[in-house]
């Protein structure tokens, strides 16, 4: 398992709500636990694996810089739109599949529920549904591009 894939689960977990994750693979065991604070996790791992996670702990502890703005995002003042962010760290599909149809186009109307895209986190699908009843105003992010935890994907007019 890699530094960058111990700090995918970390990303992970801390975005969920379960309170214990536990990963073996090979001769690698890596379990992450929640401690009595939401923000101290209790990570224990086969002895081979202590410089890589004592590694990610570093590298998760410290503070991540803002990426900045993302192109085509809706300004942080403007109520009248509702961005729908990523729950998760993954890549973003506007498709079921290659050469289908995307889920939802700018300018189509979406009702809470609905599948506006996928995101692909260690290989699972993740549908991500709108919350609210409303109009697509902006796609903004490109087809199988990289996504962050938080980072919006869409922007939405409420009705």
């Amino acid at each position: 398992m890699t530094i960058e894939e111990i700090k995918e689960l970390l990303q992970l977990f801390n975005a969920s709500g379960v309170g214990e994750l536990e990963v073996e693979r090979d001769d690698f065991r890596i379990r992450i636990s929640r401690a009595a604070s939401p923000q101290e996790h209790v990570i224990s791992t086969s002895p081979a694996a202590a410089a890589p996670v004592a590694a990610a702990q570093a590298a998760h502890a410290a503070p991540i810089a803002a990426a900045g703005p993302v192109p085509g995002a809706q300004p942080e003042g403007d109520a009248s739109q509702v961005l729908v962010k990523s729950p998760i760290v993954g890549t973003f599909y506007e498709t079921p599949s290659p050469g289908a149809a995307p889920f939802v186009k700018v300018g189509d109307s979406v009702e809470p529920g609905q599948v506006l895209c996928i995101i692909e986190s260690m290989k699972l699908m993740n549908e991500i549904e709108a919350e609210v009843a409303g109009t697509v105003t902006a796609k903004l992010v490109e087809n199988g591009k990289p996504v962050e935890y938080g980072e919006p994907l869409f922007s939405i007019q409420p009705n």
